[in-house]
């Protein structure tokens, strides 16, 4: 049963009488205090929820309401039904616990498939032990071509991929560069009931600002001065389909509210024409950079990142799964003994075990760049340490802000140790023993560790 809490008689007959037909049982209520006594007697499975149940339209009453109905029933999802000038209370709200929110007027269908896709995900079976999971398995049941590994962490991931791919929901792919977002955006499409409707992918890092419009909505001829033919827009070659917003956090905020308009409504106006054209559309989103601190920051937008990641997936960096590695290094030699008609090719144990050892910052691209590399540049039938290492290129990293320690993986304890030590002695500019003093360490101590690193030092 679906539970409707709107004051307005007619919110209530018109949203009762759409998801009757729909096949739902629902019930309407207009005050909070019918729709908490509603809660209490009979749980319901969703609940459909408006912001505003008094003269003063500040939303407050509300979120206030929605506390209450999460105390009561925690597990029951709760779409807000707003207007634009409250969604920054919606989104108060998602932080509160609300599963998704539904701007006025709603478009019946869009409003259809977001109760389904979150019906979907709460009717989900579930979590098991990630232990229990095996790579086999998985593949009996979802189709995972062309990712590789069995880590316990990627297993997990491929398993949520498996579980949210049959609804609509939104997916916000999170991960280093070169960790493979690109292909779990494939894999939920692959898995989903849209399988066989483009898939479009779209580097929004790529597209400019001025652009942006035409790029993703298309224009017609004579649209702007160099609009010479008309353009069709992603967003138009992957309806009824998936489209893919690949580096999303580097979007400009004016860019930003366009494309949450589109998000929100799914609708949007070609340029040059301005009869709206309606979208039956999934959207996966990922970004190697962090969303929530550039909320914060105010250089991304609040609403927009909770639209796009009803479902966040983390993708584990390579150094995090590196039993994986001589698993993947197999796979790209093997594409390698085609590519070359080299049919002896290998790598030998020796050589797979220096790999799994090695940072990777560039994740599985940089992998695959430095096995392809060996391969081209040695000549030789079976791959050694040696020949990776002769091609191994260090990237330099981003140094760290005062205060801040290094990302796990690109720096040793030893490197670590000799800095901070280098730092003290010109803080100290060379007292041996205040800089002993500050490092906690006794003269002796401090002498060794100097002859260690052949860090210069005048003796006193």
């Amino acid at each position: 049963m679906i539970l409707i809490i709107d004051d307005d008689l007619a919110v209530r007959t018109s949203l009762g009488l759409l998801l009757k037909q729909a096949g739902y049982v629902t019930k309407g209520v207009a005050t909070p205090e019918e729709a908490l006594r509603h809660v209490q007697e009979t749980v319901p499975s969703l609940i459909l929820m408006d912001m505003n149940f008094s003269l003063e339209t500040s939303g407050l009453d509300g979120l206030r309401l929605l506390g209450q109905v999460k105390q009561l029933a925690p597990q029951v999802p709760v779409i807000l039904i707003t207007g634009w000038g409250s969604i920054a209370l919606a989104v108060e709200g998602m932080k509160a616990g609300a599963a998704e929110f539904v701007t006025k007027p709603w478009n019946n269908d869009s409003l259809l498939q977001t109760i389904r896709t979150i019906l979907s995900l709460h009717e989900a079976e579930p979590e098991t032990d990630a232990g229990a999971l095996t790579r086999r398995q998985l593949d009996k049941q979802y189709n995972f071509k062309g990712i590789v590994g069995q880590d316990a962490r990627l297993l997990q991931v491929l398993r949520n991929v498996g579980q949210v791919a049959a609804t609509d929901a939104s997916v916000l792919i999170e991960g280093e560069s070169g960790t493979g977002k690109e292909l779990i955006a494939e894999a939920v499409h692959q898995n989903s009931h849209r399988h066989r409707q483009p898939f479009v992918k779209v580097n929004l890092g790529g597209i400019s600002a001025s652009l942006f419009e035409s790029e993703m909505f298309g224009h017609r001829r004579g649209a702007f001065t160099d609009a010479k033919t008309d353009r069709v827009g992603r967003f138009e070659l992957a309806n009824g389909g998936t489209i893919f917003l690949d580096e999303i956090g580097e979007l400009d905020l004016g860019s930003q509210v366009k494309l949450l308009r589109v998000l929100q409504d799914r609708t949007y106006e070609v340029l040059g024409d301005s009869k709206p054209r309606r979208l039956d559309i999934r959207v996966i989103c990922a970004t190697n950079r962090n969303l929530a601190e550039m909320v914060q920051q105010g250089r991304f937008r609040e609403d927009l990142f909770y639209r796009i990641n009803l479902i966040t997936v983390r993708l584990p960096a390579l150094r995090e799964r590196p039993q994986d590695i001589p698993l993947l290094v197999q796979h790209f030699v093997d594409g390698l003994r085609a590519t070359y008609n080299r049919p002896a090719l290998k790598v030998s144990t020796r050589a797979q075990h220096w790999l799994q050892e090695q940072p990777l910052p560039g994740n599985i691209r940089e992998l695959k760049n430095l096995v392809e590399r060996a391969v081209l540049v040695s000549g030789k039938d079976e791959l050694g340490p040696e020949d990776f290492q002769a091609q191994f290129q260090r990237v330099p990293t981003r140094q760290p802000e005062p205060g801040e320690l290094p990302e796990p993986g690109t720096i040793t304890l030893d490197e670590l140790e000799a800095q901070m030590i280098r730092r003290t002695l010109e803080h100290y500019s060379g007292n041996i023993s205040r800089v002993a003093k500050a490092l906690g360490l006794s003269r002796g101590a401090l002498y060794r560790r100097l002859e260690k690193y052949a860090i210069p030092f005048d003796a006193e």
